[in-house]
């Protein structure tokens, strides 16, 4: 494990209508008047019957009693009574099974304490909030950090929904704090996602940097689609600056002596062993569940 140099480490209820009428219970429509007059007497002037005036007589009209509302005729039936169910949320409804608490995780696939991980002299404040924390302070002047970089890269998108993972740059002066000043302009601009992985490449394969200097630094990230000289500016920004006091302050306090090293919950500190990555991953995971149990009250 590389060790820590000061010079090169830096988330309906629908409107039912009355049901329609009952046809059968309408009242029986009036005779026509056609129907009800004498018959015409032999010369008389005889005028047909107007057509509107008897279907005018014929129906009642809408309102009147026995007409039927077009609105009940196409609103839904009201099937919750029938069904005798109360709707969620109503009174005699039946509540939703509750989701079983977290299980404490078994202790046979316990990480070896000392080995596989330590514990924390005293819980630390998280990096950042929200979930259970996992950071990783790292240093891109880190080969081991490079190494283990791809494993992340797969393993990252794979953590549960209430698992928040952070990178915290090393800042222990030097071109180490070059670095961490690049890591969070990039996060300011919005270039970290295309270039984080990449500039471990930057650095230990194309080795592109002779000095490191801000701006060296700030002239890769402009082959990388950044403004230089915005890029430049943010790195010495006050924003940035008081981003890299607090990784350094938060490595202080957790005790980190080399990178790459993953802190949990602010609790625990796991480094990759004999194992490799999938042992290191496997004990972040069995602490993680220990801390969702135990956030649990089991």
């Amino acid at each position: 494990m590389k060790r820590l140099l000061p010079l090169l480490m830096v988330l309906s209820l629908a409107a039912c209508g009355d049901k329609p009428a009952d046809e059968a219970a309408a009242p029986a429509a009036a005779p026509t008047e056609a129907a009800a007059a004498p018959a015409a007497e032999p010369g008389a002037d005889v005028t047909p019957a107007d057509p509107a005036s008897t279907a005018a007589t014929a129906a009642p009209a809408p309102g009147e009693p026995g007409a039927i509302d077009p609105a009940a005729e196409t609103a839904p039936a009201d099937t919750s009574a029938a069904s005798g169910t109360p709707a969620p949320g109503e009174p005699g409804a039946v509540a939703a099974a509750p989701e079983p608490a977290p299980a404490m995780p078994d202790p046979a696939n316990a990480p070896r304490e000392g080995i596989d991980y330590k514990v924390l002299p005293e819980p630390q404040p998280t990096f950042g909030q929200g979930g259970i924390e996992v950071a990783e302070v790292f240093a891109y002047t880190c080969i081991h950090c490079a190494n283990l970089q791809p494993a992340i890269d797969t393993w990252k998108p794979r953590l549960p929904s209430d698992v928040r993972f952070v990178y915290v740059p090393g800042a222990f002066g030097g071109i180490g704090d070059n670095f961490a000043r690049a890591y969070y302009a990039a996060e300011t601009m919005g270039l970290l996602e295309k270039t984080h992985s990449k500039m471990f490449n930057a650095v230990f394969v194309e080795k592109a940097f002779t000095n490191a200097s801000e701006e060296e630094i700030a002239d890769w990230y402009a082959t990388q689609g950044a403004n230089r000289d915005a890029f430049l500016s943010t790195m010495k920004s006050f924003a940035v600056t008081a981003k890299l006091n607090k990784a350094r302050q938060f490595a202080m306090r957790t005790n980190i002596e080399s990178t790459p090293t993953l802190i949990i919950a602010g609790k625990y500190s796991a480094q990759q062993n004999e194992r490799g990555p999938d042992g290191l991953f496997r004990t972040i995971e069995w602490l993680v569940a220990r801390e969702r149990a135990q956030a649990a009250g089991n």
